[in-house]
């Protein structure tokens, strides 16, 4: 992975797991007043680099995005505050990706918990309709 190709071994097998495994990242966007606003995300890790989340239509963040894309996404840490992973990035509202649940990797991640939360993946994809892609532009551990 690009992203993570300046850490060290151990680090990057670290992080690249968190990307890979972490089912919930806080993504802070920045309003048109200036005001920071943080909230939390699921989110997948492409093959491409790139990040992929979904969320509701209307929704501030997506307002923020296309006022100021430079966003940031931060892991949730471990117990302990250590493990600790940032990223900025470029964000942009997407309307050339397949919805939620015609992602097989989307789903392979959060089919349980969209089962639980929504009832299927198909109301899920309903509800969240709108497509995020982050591009990463730079990472902190």
């Amino acid at each position: 992975m690009e992203l993570t190709s300046h850490l060290p071994p151990g680090d990057r097998e670290r992080v690249e797991t968190r990307l890979r495994q972490n089912l919930m990242a806080w993504l802070t966007t920045v309003r048109p007043d200036g005001q920071p606003v943080s909230v939390p995300v699921w989110f997948l890790m492409r093959e491409d680099g790139t990040i992929l989340l979904y969320s509701q239509p209307g929704k501030q963040k997506l307002r923020s995005i296309a006022d100021n894309p430079k966003v940031s996404l931060g892991l949730d840490v471990t117990d302990i505050g250590r493990n600790i992973v940032r990223m900025e990035g470029i964000a942009r509202v997407a309307h050339d990706e397949l919805a939620a649940d015609q992602q097989p990797a989307y789903l392979a991640k959060y089919t349980e918990r969209i089962g639980a939360m929504f009832g299927t993946p198909e109301r899920f994809a309903e509800l969240f309709s709108a497509v995020v892609i982050i591009t990463p532009t730079k990472l902190r551990i």
